[in-house]
């Protein structure tokens, strides 16, 4: 099922990366809070995959061109600042499109609905994160400003058709450019400069084209389960 593999792809690879935050965390309570963030996209990815197969085989034995995950949450981590970037920009969309979905009679609408306190709390915590750097410090809202520009190309492929979701896309784009505008206005940030201000261009993450860094992230991710073909734990 394309929109299962599509979603549930977002989900594990978004908390693949933010589990490479243990140990590395600005301080404790954040470890805490993206770890937390973390296990509840697992949750999500473990059962969109199951809609569309064995999670497992899924998440471990695919090579990279079988992916269908947006490029945005498979850019590296960088400082914090850039993470809170990715973090705002996904969550604020995944609220959206679970809202959407919940209201509808899909398949996913289930999820969608026990997942909404979840997002919500996603999206909080960006939020939250992205108005103290960006009304902090010279140095704070400089990184936060860098995070937005460098990964402001990867937004528009989030409002992409995908196969199996009936979305009002349109909507969909309104609402996320409305919060995310909302939010840096009151970060005293700008929108970032780029061609979403005009017409939308996206990546092509959803068909298998992945950058650079998704190929390190994977081999890391599969290593385990690739180096014990059918060990049990």
């Amino acid at each position: 099922m394309t929109a299962a593999l599509a979603l549930g792809d977002d989900a594990l690879v978004l908390a693949h990366r933010l589990g490479e935050w243990a140990g590395h965390a600005p301080v404790l309570e954040e470890e805490v809070a993206l770890a937390n963030i973390a296990l509840d996209l697992l949750g999500q990815a473990r059962v969109l995959l199951s809609m569309a197969g064995d999670e497992d085989e899924l998440a471990y034995l695919r090579e990279e061109r079988a992916f269908r995950n947006v490029q945005l949450v498979e850019q590296e981590n960088g400082d914090f600042a850039h993470t809170i970037a990715r973090q705002l920009y996904f969550s604020t969309y995944q609220e959206l499109l679970y809202g959407q979905l919940a209201a509808g009679e899909s398949e996913f609408a289930p999820l969608a609905r026990k997942a909404a306190k979840e997002v919500a709390y996603h999206r909080d915590h960006a939020e939250h994160w992205t108005l103290r750097l960006g009304d902090g410090t010279a140095q704070s809202r400089e990184r936060m400003r860098r995070g937005l520009d460098t990964l402001w190309r990867y937004t528009g492929e989030l409002f992409e058709p995908v196969d199996g979701l009936d979305l009002d896309r349109d909507a969909l784009r309104r609402g996320w450019t409305d919060s995310i505008g909302s939010v840096l206005d009151r970060a005293t940030l700008t929108v970032p400069e780029g061609p979403q201000r005009g017409a939308w261009t996206a990546g092509a993450g959803r068909q298998g084209l992945h950058t650079e860094p998704f190929g390190r992230m994977l081999a890391e991710m599969q290593h385990l389960h690739r180096s014990h073909p059918g060990a049990t734990w």
